[in-house]
């Protein structure tokens, strides 16, 4: 860090306050006049004390002056005017010397205002043919004998009065406006480094857990933006009132110009206004994104509070709810909260929230809580009700049917019903009274009910009686009408009813066994297991049956002489291209894998085997896959032809070709999901860990369809992708880089803003692409992906963890050179890449190691794959041999390395 200050010193160029002394004394000025083809002139006025000046001041106010011009004036070269009218031959002599010496621009002519006086002149003249190669100077040196001499060779207008001119120049002017001008530039540095730092302090904030400090981040960065803000207007107000200083002379005076200094001057001030301009829109505009963000962030923690206050008042409400006078009125208010909130989080989703995947669950708890809730009130409503409807049957029967159904039959004169006319009219009597007793049929409760049966009981009797009578004449019975307030009160027949009621519970109970023992027995998981063996060996016939009629069905007539007419010329010699590796799948599928697939009938367990077994054999359908974005495209140019349709017409099919060439990609998909539901069937079974190692199977070669499918779809890399070694992982992701090489810029504000990229991890190569989706003859995009850039996985080095967002990790480059810094859509697949960067950093960890075991030749590459890994697991080691391997013992008894720690 010191030795960097130290070079930063060094090579800081000049500026006018440090030598503001020197230049005051006004030994040389750079007047702004320029010769006829734009040379910048500095001039060397009449100065006493020239010889006096110290070399380090001369070089100093020289050097100052020479740097002062554009490049484009600069490499034309200098003109340099030496006034030394009143001096001596000896002051011109020292003044050319000193210039030849210590000029540190491009001269192209130096011309000499030689002594006035005749004795100086004469000497000067002599001295100069005598001298002049001692000047050591290869431009011209032209002695004038006045300034009118000098007019003809620069025009009066880029010289100053003092030389005949009309060019107008203040010195003290001069050194006001290169002051304040490089002072303006200090400023917008100093600025522009200040919204760098900030925008950096702002980027690495990690966002508060609490509302309070949510609200006084934001008040803090909020208070640092207006400063910063204010500092802003102040640089743009200084740089405005810079500008219109230098333009004075002509705003004051239409026939004034500036001179090409001044111009040069003013083209500055505006490039840094400019600079500064876009400055404060790159701040601006990152700004708004952090704000925006800050907001969402107190947004999101105001809904947290607010959502775990609901839940804890609902709890609180349902807890005190302990009958049903107070319970609906005190869950009504805080039902209402959790419906607004719930709203609210609706909004909060519908404007785009950062944390969608917080709230959207939150959302959901509350509208299923207010469901609930909302549920339960409504039972308690309909229990009231019908509570309200009970009491009011219960005093209707108790005190108007059961009351008129006694008095009924107390009434009936037993002298009357002893005719069979009486009796019938008895029984008319009874019937119209029974008729009523739908109206007041209860479900409960049972006291009533036996009230009602007790009642039903004596009508039924009394009806018993009456038909008797009605069906032959009985002898007279003296008649007894008894009133109804001394009606007979008669027990309940309580004790011959429980009898039957228990034999029906009964006969229920067996009823119910023997259903729930049929549904056991019959439920499609008893036998789901075979069922499921057996759908897969049919499926698999059907599939080879498939199968084989495309091949011979249309791969085979392509080259049927008869047909080759019909085949359209897009189409010859392209059967490859249509069929893929198909003839392969069929040959294995009819040969070996259908045969011990329906071995497997009688031994079940032997399935997940057959998987296992022909892993290798299975990755056919990755070629085939690789193979079918061709296939399509070439089928959507000839799938119309008449040699299909004449196929399709032999074979009866009723779909098209395209639709049976799907038939592999979705055979492979078909496995997946009965193994799925086969280990469903055979939980904790002896064989679950052999289809859960099959599943596995499946869906590793499902994933490695699916990624040789995005890898042929690179574009633009030169080198062999087969070369980088095998495909582990691929899938999109926010990138930033981070430099440590170039200028440091405000435009680098910029990198807030992420790259999107498309990562495809080798075991030999990390590629950074870009996805492109592009639409192809009206039919659906197709994504393709154009190579940016590509890091060797032996030179890389990972962050696991950065400040800030556990979604991003980094992947550095050359001891941190390059850095890039990536961001996941989740943890979880964040989790999943260091994972297999981690395991490709230690196994190229121990090829080393073993390497460097066989031969010792092999140590600094041993050592390079060392500092990698460890510095990856966030230290650096060193290893310290001192021109030998020092002869350690590691645990497993090999010769290992001594490494320092730093």
């Amino acid at each position: 860090m010191l030795a960097d200050e130290i070079m930063q010193q060094e090579i800081r160029p000049l500026v006018a306050v440090d030598i503001i002394e020197q230049l005051h004394r006004q030994f040389a000025i750079l007047s702004g006049g320029r010769g006829k083809d734009g040379a910048p002139i500095i001039t060397f006025p009449e100065f006493a004390g020239f010889s006096d000046i110290p070399d380090e001041d001369f070089l100093n106010v020289v050097t100052y002056l020479t740097s002062i011009p554009s490049l484009e004036a600069a490499s034309i070269g200098f003109i340099i005017i030496i006034d030394r009218r009143r001096d001596k031959w000896s002051a011109v002599k020292a003044s050319l010397t000193r210039i030849a010496g210590a000029f540190p621009g491009n001269l192209q002519l130096v011309f000499v205002l030689r002594p006035s006086r005749f004795i100086q002149r004469t000497i000067a003249d002599i001295g100069i043919k005598l001298y002049r190669d001692d000047f050591k100077m290869k431009v011209p040196i032209i002695m004038l004998n006045s300034v009118s001499d000098l007019h003809g060779y620069i025009d009066k207008s880029q010289l100053t009065r003092e030389l005949g001119g009309t060019l107008e120049y203040g010195h003290s002017q001069w050194i006001h406006h290169r002051t304040a001008i490089e002072n303006f530039a200090m400023t917008v540095k100093t600025t522009a480094q200040m919204l760098q730092t900030f925008g950096t302090d702002l980027a690495e904030t990690e966002l508060p857990n609490d509302v309070q400090c949510t609200e006084e981040l934001l008040s803090a960065h909020t208070d640092h933006h207006s400063k910063l803000k204010d500092e802003l207007k102040l640089a743009v107000k200084q740089g405005a009132t810079l500008l219109t200083c230098i333009r004075e002379p002509v705003t004051r005076s239409a026939n004034s110009k500036l001179s090409p200094d001044e111009l040069e001057n003013v083209a500055t001030v505006e490039r840094l206004l400019a600079q500064l301009d876009e400055t404060e829109k790159a701040f601006d505009q990152f700004w708004t994104k952090h704000h925006l963000k800050l907001e969402q962030c107190l947004q999101l923690r105001h809904f947290e509070h607010d959502f775990r206050e609901v839940l804890h008042w609902l709890v609180l409400s349902s807890l005190l709810c302990t009958d049903y006078r107070d319970g609906l009125s005190l869950l009504h208010e805080p039902l209402e909260k959790a419906q607004t909130l719930a709203l609210h989080g609706e909004q909060l989703i519908q404007n785009n929230h950062y944390a969608v995947d917080s709230i959207r669950p939150k959302c959901v708890e509350l509208r299923r809580i207010c469901d609930d809730f909302t549920n339960e009130t409504k039972k308690k409503y309909d229990i009231l009700g019908k509570s309200l409807e009970l009491h009011q049957q219960l005093d209707k029967v108790s005190d108007k049917w059961c009351e008129a159904g006694i008095y009924l039959l107390a009434s009936q004169a037993v002298d009357k019903c002893q005719s069979q006319e009486g009796a019938e009219t008895a029984l008319v009597e009874i019937e119209k009274f029974l008729a009523t007793a739908k109206e007041h049929q209860l479900s409960n409760p049972k006291e009533i009910l036996q009230k009602l049966e007790d009642v039903q009981e004596m009508f039924d009797k009394r009806q018993v009686s009456l038909k008797k009578l009605a069906a032959k004449q009985t002898r007279p019975v003296q008649p007894v009408a008894p009133h109804p307030e001394s009606s007979p009160k008669r027990a309940s027949p309580k004790t011959t009813r429980p009898a039957a009621v228990g034999s029906k519970h009964t006969r229920n109970s067996i009823v119910f066994f023997h259903v729930c023992f049929a549904k056991h027995y019959s439920s499609p998981s008893f036998f789901s297991f075979s069922h499921i063996i057996n759908e897969l060996i049919e499926t698999e016939r059907v599939y080879v049956e498939e199968l084989q009629s495309i091949i011979e069905g249309y791969a085979s007539e392509m080259d049927n002489p008869n047909l080759v007419h019909l085949i359209p010329s897009t189409l010859q010699n392209k059967k490859e291209i249509l069929f893929g590796n198909l003839p392969e799948i069929y040959e294995f599928h009819n040969r070996i894998f259908l045969k011990e697939i329906e071995n497997c009938i009688e031994n079940p367990e032997l399935l997940a085997r057959c998987f296992l077994k022909r892993k290798e054999d299975l990755q056919i359908y990755e070629k085939y896959c690789q193979n079918k974005p061709r296939s399509e495209a070439l089928w959507r140019q000839c799938g119309d032809s008449i040699f299909f349709q004449e196929c399709q017409r032999k074979l009866d099919h009723k779909l098209s070709l395209d639709a049976y060439l799907l038939k592999p990609v979705q055979r492979i998909t078909k496995y997946q999901l009965l193994l799925k539901e086969m280990l469903k069937c055979s939980k904790n079974s002896e064989g679950t860990a052999e289809l859960e190692e099959a599943l596995a199977t499946v869906l590793d070669i499902i994933k490695s369809v699916n990624d040789s499918m995005h890898q042929i779809a690179i574009t633009g890399y030169e080198g062999d992708v087969s070369e980088l070694g095998k495909l582990l992982m691929q899938g999109s992701f926010n990138v930033w880089t981070d430099h440590k090489k170039g200028h440091n810029k405000v435009k680098d504000l910029a990198r807030f803003k992420p790259m999107q990229r498309h990562l495809f991890l080798y075991t030999k190569m990390l590629l950074f692409c870009k996805k492109r989706e592009e639409n192809t003859d009206g039919h659906e995009k197709t994504a393709s992906y154009s190579f940016k850039n590509s890091l060797k996985m032996s030179t890389v080095g990972i962050t696991e963890n950065v400040k800030g967002d556990n979604k991003k990790f980094e992947i550095w480059y050359n001891g941190r050179e390059e850095v890039y810094i990536i961001q996941a859509s989740s943890v979880e697949l964040k989790n999943t890449w260091i994972s297999e960067i981690r395991k490709v950093l230690t196994g190229q960890l121990e090829a080393c190691r073993g390497r460097t075991q066989c031969d010792p030749m092999m140590l600094p590459s041993f050592c390079s794959c060392v500092s990698n890994a460890l510095q990856t697991w966030g230290r650096v080691l060193i290893p310290v041999t001192d021109g030998k391997v020092p002869g350690q013992i590691l645990q497993d008894g090999s010769p290992g390395l001594w490494f320092s720690c730093i």
